[in-house]
């Protein structure tokens, strides 16, 4: 970003000091927190999974988890932090709803598969949120390099979604729909 008064890149603001500044760090490590904890669950999800295609849209997002959590230390770096994780309340409660919908459900059925897409979109639309917010603040704290960074895990949280719509609508609904109750 460009200092105004001497027209030169930096990543320091005078918003630095600010209570929007401070704000802004603590939901830095609280989304920290949250990827990091993905980087954990991510694993068993896709092995709850049934289909090879939900398992491989899920530890190909695996693997995307891991770049968001390298960008956030890299985030945080530019803000002259060292990478800190807070716990993130919210995603903690929406990834224990994922294991309830796993063990609710039966083991190998499609209906477990259609279970796992809601509760990782629930995810995803958390991430969707709070990067879309972040990435706000950034621009309106003048840390635009910092807004860049959030804005590109921003879309890739929006493809994961859409990748897990397509799967849920091409087919495992509709065989979901079909299983009996036992």
């Amino acid at each position: 970003m460009t200092n105004s008064k001497n027209g030169k890149k930096t990543t320091s603001s005078e918003n630095d000091s600010s209570m929007l500044h401070d704000f802004f760090i603590d939901e830095l490590k609280d989304i920290y927190w949250a990827e990091k904890h993905l980087v954990k669950v991510l694993p068993k999800m896709s092995k709850a999974a049934t289909t090879q295609e939900l398992k491989d849209a899920i530890n190909e997002h695996l693997e995307v988890t891991k770049t968001h959590v390298s960008r956030l230390e890299d985030v945080f770096g530019l803000m002259n932090k060292t990478p800190q994780a807070k716990k993130c309340d919210a995603m903690a409660g929406i990834t224990d709803e994922g294991d309830e919908i796993v063990s609710d459900t039966e083991d190998g059925s499609v209906t477990r598969d259609v279970g796992i897409i809601l509760a990782a979109q629930k995810v995803e639309h958390y991430e969707i949120a709070t990067y879309g917010g972040l990435v706000q603040l950034a621009k309106t704290l003048n840390h635009n390099d910092v807004a860049d960074i959030l804005y590109t895990t921003l879309e890739e949280e929006k493809q994961t979604d859409e990748k897990l719509t397509q799967i849920a609508e091409d087919n495992i609904n509709v065989e979901a729909a079909q299983e009996v109750a036992s």
